[in-house]
């Protein structure tokens, strides 16, 4: 048997990844609703990347970490974004790591990054490489040498402490790596992000990164009760506790810190017993703005589903498979401790009572379209790997708002996305989805698909990509709900963010990493 291998230019599994049939199946579909007829770029070839030569070694001691075979290289240039997914599958590799170092023990971590700072070296953290912000690339500049310090090596649950139902685990766990280990004892973290098979723990606390699950503990944030993380000037780890009045939260410092300020080892996770109990219900509406209504009064009804997540008529036709024109609703609903019928059944009732048709909820199934959905969106970022290579713009970009601001938002980014697409590319399509859903306000979700010019497709995106900032910030929304900011979203984050905390985040910034040697340009 061989050893399964990732790609090094796309997304998730090299034995995942459409083949050319589908590809080609896929490249008519495209023919026939964009009028769109590029020719299938083959895959790029490893052997035909030319890499530039490391600028750097590793002191002795290190060297039994640091690599710099070219896969290994290639595959820690940048993360998993639309634009490193076009530049990849051109085999545009212009700033590799210099050497990529994959630390055994936190002692490791501290020699890496004492050489960094005394040879002056830019080290990037790397979990499983999947942001999709530009937060991993390695594209500092063109003098500055690179390590990409990949943490996957400190992959272990160190203890689990069954009183309190937690467990120490060390941030290099991937997620599946990490709920095989806790498995054997009944717990889950329950934290599953679209890039569950490809991000770790310790990425997901970097980038406050948001799971499946649409309401209660829908962010990482929400399962933390301690961090620990080197950093350039010293050890930080916070006391592990249900809560705290006691000042500014250093967890908080660190969480969403994006490896700009320290690299976290370790951290005291809040788990949950394995579900037994579960059931899903499709809500179809003709009406967007009444099934909008009625996942604001799912949300607000304290009753707290695992999935309420709302697809427009575009979105359910791609995703779901509903082709008549309607909006889907998915309800979802499960526990450890009790069953969940009289819960989702009353979560129905609220939607027909916007005007939405259910059928009847029989625990223990699901609506078709609701499995046709959970399928098509464990399957998507390999589809857009396809597109990519049919010179198609297929991205995603995501926002919150309060409910009352809503519909003004929804309007403001279909307008100026749909002018954009109109000017840049000739047309294209723009969908919408709630990923999340909060008594406050939804979380939309917007995903776009335009024909691209072959070889400008990241100049178009860009362009559309700024209209859609723009309108964001303009009805109220954020630059990001869960994608993080990178350096993608770091313009439109330092218009959100109040100055004064700018300030504050820049002398911490200087306390912790007085040489600049974590992630430049990431935050800040």
């Amino acid at each position: 048997m061989t050893e399964r291998r990732r790609s090094w230019w796309g997304w998730g599994w090299q034995d995942e990844a459409l083949h050319d049939t589908q590809a080609a199946g896929l490249g008519r579909a495209v023919a026939d609703r964009f009028d769109h007829h590029p020719p299938l770029r083959p895959p790029p070839r490893l052997a035909d990347l030319e890499l530039p030569a490391p600028r750097v070694e590793p002191p002795a001691s290190l060297t039994s970490i640091c690599s710099t075979d070219r896969e290994d290289r290639a595959g820690h240039t940048h993360g998993k974004s639309y634009r490193d997914v076009v530049n990849g599958s051109y085999g545009r590799f212009p700033h590799p790591p210099d050497q990529v170092a994959r630390p055994r023990t936190e002692q490791d971590i501290v020699d890496v990054l004492d050489w960094c700072a005394a040879s002056g070296v830019t080290a990037v953290p790397y979990g499983g490489g999947s942001s999709v912000t530009g937060g991993v690339s390695c594209a500092v500049d063109d003098a500055t040498a690179v390590v990409s310090i990949d943490l996957t090596a400190l992959d272990r649950v160190l203890e689990i402490e069954p009183i309190s139902r937690s467990a120490r685990i060390q941030g290099g766990a991937l997620g599946p790596v990490l709920e095989d280990q806790l498995r054997p004892h009944g717990y889950t973290l329950r934290h599953y992000p679209q890039s569950f098979e490809f991000s770790t723990l310790g990425g997901w606390l970097a980038t406050r990164s948001g799971g499946h699950y649409a309401t209660v503990y829908t962010h990482i944030d929400d399962l933390v009760s301690s961090i620990r993380a080197v950093t350039p000037t010293g050890i930080s780890e916070s006391r592990r506790l249900p809560g705290s009045g006691a000042g500014p939260s250093p967890d908080r410092l660190l969480l969403g810190s994006e490896g700009t300020l320290g690299i976290i080892t370790e951290a005291w996770m809040r788990l949950q017993d394995r579900p037994e109990h579960k059931a899903s219900a499709g809500v179809r509406f003709t009406n967007f703005e009444a099934a909008v209504d009625a996942t604001r009064a799912v949300a607000q009804s304290g009753l707290f589903p695992t999935n309420c997540r709302l697809l427009d008529a575009g979105e359910a036709a791609l995703s779901a498979g509903v082709e008549d024109g309607r909006h889907l609703l998915i309800l979802g609903f499960e526990s450890a401790d009790h069953p969940v019928d009289e819960a989702i059944a009353r979560a129905v009732t609220i939607a027909r009572d916007h005007g939405g048709e259910a059928p009847e909820v029989k625990a223990g199934r699901s609506d078709e379209a609701v499995g046709s959905w959970r399928s098509a969106f464990l399957r998507a970022p390999y589809g857009r790997d396809a597109l990519v290579r049919l010179s198609m713009i297929v991205e995603t970009f995501e926002t919150a708002c309060p409910w009352d601001r809503f519909g003004d938002l929804h309007r403001g980014v279909l307008d100026a996305v749909g002018d954009a697409l109109t000017r840049i590319c000739g047309g294209g399509s723009i969908t919408c989805r709630f990923t999340h859903v909060y008594p406050d306000g939804p979380a939309p979700y917007f995903t776009v698909m335009a024909p691209g010019r072959p070889g400008a497709e990241v100049d178009q995106w860009d362009e559309i990509k700024a209209a859609a900032t723009e309108a964001l910030l303009a009805h109220g929304g954020t630059v990001t709900h869960h994608h993080s900011v990178g350096r993608d979203h770091r313009d439109g984050y330092h218009r959100q963010r109040p100055e004064p905390m700018g300030r504050a985040l820049e002398a911490v910034k200087a306390e912790l990493d007085p040489n600049g040697v974590l992630n430049p340009g990431v935050l800040l």
